[in-house]
């Protein structure tokens, strides 16, 4: 077998990847679910580490816990992500005071941070179908006589206008009276 036999593979896989992650907020789930892990394990540090700040019971275990499935669900399921998002960062600003000052900072820190990346995220779109519907479009308007209707109805390219066009000045236009044309008040008497 030659090298060329063995990166065909690799080099669909690794489009198949690239192709799935973009496809939703990969990167914010990711932190989301660092972050709550991370405040997981501060909770079972050694008894003179830790920070006894806020109900230490099953609030210091359920913030995290959530925080992980948030991320793992922000993967798995990006049509949601508006509301994992918005609950990540709930979650990341109580942490401060449930889980340790938040894993000290750390843990709350990536969830916040994930939080904000999942909620700013968009779907990218596909440029394959952008790029049909556009020629598409444009085939049966070449396709169509220059005297039909749809030819006169399309409107023409637009000339630069030179500096030989008269525009008025910004003084004229604000020190025109306001209210209505000139026309209408003369009507008026």
């Amino acid at each position: 077998m030659t090298a060329g036999q063995h990166t065909a593979p690799a080099a669909g896989v690794r489009a198949r990847w690239r192709h799935w992650r973009r496809a939703r907020p990969f990167t914010a789930g990711l932190l989301i679910a660092l972050g709550g892990a991370e405040m997981l394990v501060t909770l079972r540090a050694p008894l003179g580490v830790l920070l006894h700040v806020g109900p230490q019971g099953l609030a210091a275990y359920l913030v995290p816990a959530i925080l992980v499935i948030c991320g793992v669900l922000l993967i798995t399921t990006p049509q949601q992500r508006v509301f994992y998002a918005v609950l990540s960062l709930v979650l990341g600003l109580v942490s401060w005071l449930t889980s340790n000052l938040g894993g000290f900072l750390v843990g709350m820190l990536l969830a916040l941070v994930g939080g904000a990346l999942a909620f700013a995220w968009t779907p990218v779109k596909q440029r394959a179908a952008h790029a049909e519907t556009a020629s598409a479009e444009a085939a049966p308007a070449e396709a169509t006589p220059a005297g039909t209707a749809a030819a006169a109805t399309a409107p023409g390219p637009r000339e630069p206008v030179g500096s030989s066009a008269p525009t008025e000045s910004l003084d004229a236009l604000l020190s025109a009276e306001p209210g209505p044309p000139r026309h209408t008040r003369a009507e008026r008497g």
